[in-house]
């Protein structure tokens, strides 16, 4: 359902530039934050919150009966972002994606997100086959 397109040059590593959709229904993630099951803001600064976001996202899929191989496009937003974080999101994403058929990304530097002490947030788009029906 999701097939990478890309030209040549110019493309961060596992990152698509951009992504076709053939099918499927859409499921808009909400931007999902570094929380534990309780809600509680997990420690270990960017690194530890952008891990527990992922697995918040992998919940929110698992849920949509996918994972990560049905995203086709990932918004980061960083507070205070500073390019030494972008290697420990390139690695900590390269975890959870599909590193075969990466989806669409963007990073978005903020000030500020809702909370001081949250440092990343993440929302997306992923594509569930037609037959897919939650709940």
């Amino acid at each position: 359902m999701l097939t990478p397109v890309n030209a040549p040059g110019g493309a961060f590593p596992g990152v698509s530039q951009a992504m076709q959709i053939s099918g499927g229904d859409l499921l808009i993630l909400s931007g999902h934050v570094g929380t534990d099951e309780n809600g509680n803001l997990v420690e270990g600064g960017f690194e530890g919150q952008l891990r527990a976001t992922y697995n918040n996202l992998k919940a929110t899929l698992a849920v949509a009966g996918v994972g990560f191989e049905a995203v086709a496009r990932m918004t980061h937003y960083v507070s205070e972002f500073d390019p030494s974080l972008l290697p420990i999101l390139r690695k900590v994403r390269a975890e959870f994606i599909n590193n075969d058929a990466p989806p669409s990304a963007a990073l978005i530097p903020v000030v500020q997100l809702y909370d001081k002490a949250v440092l990343v947030e993440v929302d997306g788009i992923a594509v569930l086959p037609s037959k897919t029906r939650i709940g």
